[in-house]
């Protein structure tokens, strides 16, 4: 038997095709991706990237309106500092003035005790000082930026207290009061400052019901927190006002500085809150005082 050993220094001596193992690979055609698998690759990442294309416009979009907002509220919170310095000073002034007036006018109550034609003019007199004196009470509230004074009360016993003070008007017009405020019912605020707040809306509400209605007073306990809300039975608040109705000095009212609403909302923004006004379905408004539960002022529970 004869054995034969082939040298692979010598394959291509002859010029013979390379060796199988030195060809190149070529993949066989069923390898290769489908043409429609790339293009539903392709259509996906375009898509991909429209949907975060238009997410990132949106975003843009909300932080533009945002940012508009706020320098909106800044150049609302600007004026608000300017025209409060001058009403300070304009109702220091004129109270000043108010003091001595008064003190004459008492005087001379007293030397015209006879004279009732004199005592007639005098007390008309007397009322425009009075409303003047409630003008510049209106202005150093607007202009006072006092902390709360934190305390724990029945809100039921405020609002009677308010009610009892103008009991005489409700009476002579005709306005008949509902209560809807549980006994047990209480909040943690300035108790001073909130009853200014409940007398402005419910003089306001005396306001607009010259020839009588119904005013309801109620409270809402929401998450700890509380709402209370004045409505009244007057004509309700015209849609085109109802955005500047907080603003300081504006009014539609002959009389008064239009100061009374732009001190509640003060007074509910001082206490993280704030003044929330609507129409009411069955005719009149409603003003609601929004206080936020006591842990989210940051309060001890």
């Amino acid at each position: 038997m004869q054995l034969r050993i082939h040298s692979h220094d010598n394959d291509n001596d002859n010029g013979d095709e390379p060796a199988a193992a030195d060809a190149p690979r070529v993949s066989p055609p069923g390898d290769e991706p489908p043409l429609a698998a790339i293009l539903e690759a392709w259509n996906e990442a375009t898509l991909r990237l429209q949907q975060t294309h238009e997410a990132l416009q949106s975003e843009v979009a909300r932080l533009t309106d945002e940012l508009a907002a706020k320098d909106k509220e800044l150049a609302r919170q600007n004026r608000l500092a300017d025209l409060g310095r001058m009403a300070s000073h304009v109702a220091h002034e004129v109270r000043n003035s108010l003091v001595p007036v008064n003190l004459y006018l008492s005087l001379l109550r007293r030397r015209l005790s006879d004279d009732p034609g004199s005592l007639s003019v005098l007390a008309k007199v007397e009322a425009g000082f009075t409303a003047l004196d409630a003008t510049v009470n209106d202005l150093l509230n607007f202009t006072a930026h006092r902390e709360p004074q934190w305390r724990t009360f029945l809100v039921q016993d405020l609002v009677e207290e308010v009610l009892q003070s103008v009991a005489p008007q409700l009476e002579a017009q005709s306005i008949e009061v509902t209560l809807d405020v549980p006994p047990h019912t209480s909040a943690t605020a300035d108790r001073e400052m909130l009853r200014r707040a409940v007398l402005n809306l419910v003089l306001n509400a005396i306001d607009v019901m010259p020839r009588g209605g119904d005013l309801v007073i109620t409270s809402y306990d929401r998450r700890g927190g509380l709402e209370l809300e004045i409505a009244d039975s007057g004509p309700g608040v015209p849609e085109e006002n109802l955005p500047r109705l907080v603003d300081p000095f504006f009014t539609t009212k002959p009389t008064g500085a239009g100061l009374g609403l732009s001190i509640v909302s003060r007074i509910a923004e001082a206490h993280g809150g704030r003044l929330a006004v609507m129409n009411c379905p069955e005719g009149g408004a409603a003003f609601t005082i929004e206080l936020p539960p006591r842990r989210a002022l940051g309060l001890a529970a």
